[in-house]
């Protein structure tokens, strides 16, 4: 079983997206429904892995980064997909990943 934290799209209390980079977003569907339990990779722009969490139910994800070019794969039994996010700064920056498109 994989010890990736399940997320929601609630910030914890104390973060201050005006310091903090944070990338959040869902896994939904090809018919926009959300998908979850998938598995949220983050990959930095060389493609590396650098961290993982678990869709909750909703399909909510959430990282929190750096700034730069980053790429958000999820993978689940409907199917797999990827997004991209380029955060030039702190705040929240969303992408949301359709799987099934692969």
């Amino acid at each position: 079983m994989c010890g990736a934290p399940v997320q929601t799209q609630t910030l914890p209390a104390g973060v201050d997206v005006e310091k903090e980079t944070v990338i959040t977003g869902r896994v939904l569907a090809a018919d926009g429904q959300p998908i979850g339990g998938a598995f949220v990779r983050l990959l930095d722009g060389s493609g590396e892995f650098t961290a993982e969490v678990v869709a909750s139910g909703t399909g909510d994800f959430r990282f929190f980064a750096a700034p730069g070019d980053w790429t958000i794969r999820a993978l689940s039994s409907s199917g797999n997909g990827t997004g991209k996010v380029n955060p030039t700064g702190a705040g929240v920056h969303n992408v949301d990943v359709t799987v099934g498109q692969e």
